[in-house]
């Protein structure tokens, strides 16, 4: 089976009321967790790099990662870029075979944010591979993207219908509440996503595949092995889950899974060496870490997202 689009896999998500895990990767041992964990649970599945992903890993590289898992699982899997900040960046991602790339133009002003997003999706329709655009901002810090919390901002409702007609754009990221990266919110306090704005956006795009980025919902046991180990991990971590389940029951579509992943591997790897100081063959934890993350996985793809068995 060849990589896919997300098109096919949203309408299904919108009308079953759940959501497609779209799961960063970054080398050979996060794809293979991920994908294992989605091709024993029969689940449509997203992998999406990052500028800095392909920075690190180089483009090819993680292409071949990609077909390799495609290969091995025969799952639909969409190859997405996450965080696309130029139509250069996007036309290199398209020249390369991706079937999906976000344009994320949400820093400029929404005439700027209009322009740049339609010329990507110009481009990328022409050659049969989707569009995911963004507005509003959320704070927080995911490899390029550094927002500061008063510099982030909800999205607003009024604006959605004009932007995504005048775009062309197939999906859309929204502001909500949920923010880049880890460590996200004061000690004591429960972040509550702003559901008013979703519901709103989403009577007005009705059908319409909605975004969330910034999703982390770090398990405690996580937490309490990277404290363990040599970390230290302040105030609470992530949105909580029931609440990104009943976004996904919305017309939330795609929910974006990073931080949690990085974490399930560094804590895995930190308890691995605490345990085995005498230990160097990269063999040896790299694949505890690797079943960390199948496991990670496995739990958002059945609690979360509600995307299991799903093909």
């Amino acid at each position: 089976m060849p990589l896919v689009t997300s098109k096919e896999m949203f309408a299904k998500a919108y009308n079953g009321g759940y959501a497609i895990g779209a799961f960063n990767v970054n080398n050979m041992e996060i794809v293979q967790g991920i994908t294992e964990a989605a091709k024993e649970l029969e689940a449509p599945l997203i992998l999406q790099v990052s500028k800095g992903a392909r920075a690190y890993a180089n483009h090819t590289y993680l292409m071949k990662l990609v077909e390799a898992a495609v290969i091995e699982t025969g799952l639909p899997i969409c190859l997405h870029l996450d965080h696309g900040d130029s139509f250069e960046t996007c036309k290199s991602c398209i020249d390369g075979g991706f079937t999906s790339v976000m344009i994320d133009a949400s820093s400029k002003p929404f005439e700027e944010n209009i322009e740049i997003t339609r010329k990507v999706v110009e481009y990328a329709h022409d050659r049969g591979v989707v569009v995911e655009a963004e507005l509003g901002t959320l704070a927080g810090i995911e490899d390029e993207v550094k927002v500061s919390a008063e510099d982030s901002s909800y999205t607003r409702p009024e604006e959605v219908e004009e932007f995504v007609s005048r775009t062309g754009c197939d999906s859309l990221a929204i502001a909500i509440g949920t923010s880049h990266g880890a460590y996200k919110f004061k000690p004591g306090t429960k972040p509550q996503l702003r559901f008013d704005v979703l519901e709103e956006v989403s009577k007005r795009l009705p059908g319409f595949p909605i975004v969330l980025h910034g999703s982390s919902s770090v398990p405690q046991d996580l937490v309490e092995k990277i404290n363990k180990y040599g970390g230290a991990m302040p105030g609470a971590i992530g949105v909580p889950e029931d609440q990104l389940r009943h976004a996904a029951s919305l017309s939330v579509c795609k929910i974006n899974i990073d931080s949690d992943l990085r974490l399930a591997m560094t804590a895995t790897i930190r308890e691995f060496f605490a345990e085995h100081p005498d230990k160097f063959d990269p063999r040896e934890y790299l694949k505890p870490a690797r079943a960390a993350i199948k496991a990670l996985v496995a739990h958002k793809i059945v609690d979360v997202l509600g995307c299991d068995h799903k093909i």
